[in-house]
């Protein structure tokens, strides 16, 4: 697992203590004032609240629990989206643990920057693919390429990472109709086709398909619409193949990672800036009026600052990749995110829409 900075831990520790104080004094006081007027012992209510708690801490504060590991030796792994962010750290990461990696790169036949650093390995175990998952020809030949990589070999095709994926923003009233079947397409179909494609080769091996979805695919957001909707496809694709794969022993693992556009850079003050004149220039003329051009560009500048949030160590994510890969028990979701975020997506998941809506929006 990747270190807890001193600043978040005392963070950390600070907010449990605030926490702890206010269950045990403020809480009880009122639980037990309702206790008493439904006639029911004091006693019970406290005593559920610390076990509430201390199981809530023991959830948080918890190491992973082993599981097994399974062994390296023969297997591979297939990742797209190995051109930057987490595929790419994915790719060189399970290289060095001693996995065969086929790391589909989009730019691969122009040259791209990190497809040239894969291939400078130099290494047998370590083969770059062209691949647009948008291209039903790419991934069929990317197929082929690994099936012609394996033959005559005792590795086996162990893992499908679907990591390759877009993010945008936009009102909806400001997003077209465009831009949300360009980035489903490559975050939604794209994964969905991938999978088909490779599934053979995973079912003979019994292996594991390990899905990046995101946060925003467990819950919606202002300006989010078209990443959201690609997001909440990949989830329910993911449960529905693992119910599937069950009798084939194929396990099926959703990544949800949390706010690390830092780590990433998949979104910066540069690219907000050029997509938010088109997303201007695009809007019809009653959109425009009605909103405004003040609104619109408050609303842009907050985006701006959003782009320097989030998690800078990408590692929380390669961690829970790995595990999902390598586990003889892997997780169905794995959440690397912030605890705030990781509360806030229980609590807009699990609460009345009408309580969560006044908690957060």
């Amino acid at each position: 697992m990747a270190p807890v900075s001193a600043t978040r831990a005392a963070l950390l520790v600070s907010f449990s203590v605030l926490v702890t104080l206010l269950l045990g004094f403020g809480l009880p006081s009122l639980l037990n004032l309702c206790a008493r007027t439904l006639g029911f012992p004091e006693t019970s209510v406290t005593e559920c609240i610390v076990a509430l708690y201390l199981g809530f801490v023991a959830y948080a504060a918890t190491p992973r629990i082993p599981r097994g590991l399974v062994t390296v030796k023969g297997k591979a792994v297939f990742i797209t989206g190995c051109d930057t962010g987490f595929g790419h750290a994915l790719a060189k990461h399970l290289h060095k643990l001693g996995f065969t990696v086929f790391a589909g790169c989009l730019f691969k036949d122009k040259g791209g920057d990190g497809a040239k650093e894969l291939e400078e390995f130099s290494s047998d175990r370590m083969k770059v693919v062209q691949l647009d998952v948008c291209s039903q020809e790419q991934v069929d030949q990317a197929v082929t390429y690994v099936k012609g990589n394996l033959e005559g070999t005792e590795t086996s095709l162990w893992a499908v990472v679907n990591n390759a994926g877009v993010s945008t923003f936009g009102e909806i009233e400001f997003t077209s109709m465009d831009t949300y079947r360009r980035v489903s397409e490559v975050n939604l179909w794209g994964t969905i086709r991938v999978t088909k494609a490779f599934l053979p080769l995973i079912r003979r091996a019994k292996g594991r398909v390990v899905n990046v979805a995101s946060m925003s695919g467990r819950m919606g957001g202002p300006s989010q619409s078209a990443y959201c909707v690609s997001k909440y496809g990949v989830e329910v694709f993911s449960d529905c193949l693992r119910y599937e794969m069950k009798a084939w022993g194929v396990k099926v693992s959703i990544i949800e990672p949390g706010n690390f556009l830092a780590a990433t850079s998949i979104m910066t003050r540069d690219s907000v800036a050029t997509m938010a004149t088109k997303l201007w220039c695009e809007a019809p003329p009653q959109v425009q009026e009605d909103y405004g051009k003040a609104r619109f560009e408050s609303h842009m500048a907050g985006l701006r600052s959003h782009c320097n949030g989030g998690q800078k160590d990408a590692a929380p994510v390669l961690d829970d990749i790995t595990d999902a890969v390598m586990s003889k028990r892997p997780y169905t979701r794995y959440h690397p995110m912030e605890p705030h975020s990781w509360i806030r997506v229980q609590l807009v998941t699990h609460l009345p829409g009408a309580m969560s809506d006044f908690l957060y929006f």
